[in-house]
């Protein structure tokens, strides 16, 4: 699952668990009903004014909103030449 599609399944569950329509949502966030809608679908990726806006207007925390998102960094390893043969000293 992607990231927009992990925050599109938190703003579904919090924005019932709400009682709320898009239209609703979209009116208390000060944001376009179609842009929930695109959020929704995990059409777009918000970004984090929009994901304050929409905290507050569901009165939670952003953090139910990214809830199962998490970052893994990825291995790191110093640099280095390769391939060069040293030069003899002589």
């Amino acid at each position: 699952m992607t990231l927009t599609e992990r925050f599109s399944r938190n703003l579904v569950a919090a924005r019932k668990r709400a009682g709320l329509s898009q239209e609703e949502l979209s009116f208390r966030a000060a944001l376009h009903r179609t842009q929930i809608g695109l959020l929704e679908r995990a059409a777009r990726t918000p970004r984090i004014d929009t994901l304050a806006k929409l905290a507050g207007a569901l009165g939670v925390e952003p953090a139910v909103l990214l809830d199962g998102i998490v970052w893994h960094p990825g291995d790191y390893s110093p640099g280095g030449f390769v391939g060069q043969e040293q030069e003899s000293e002589g």
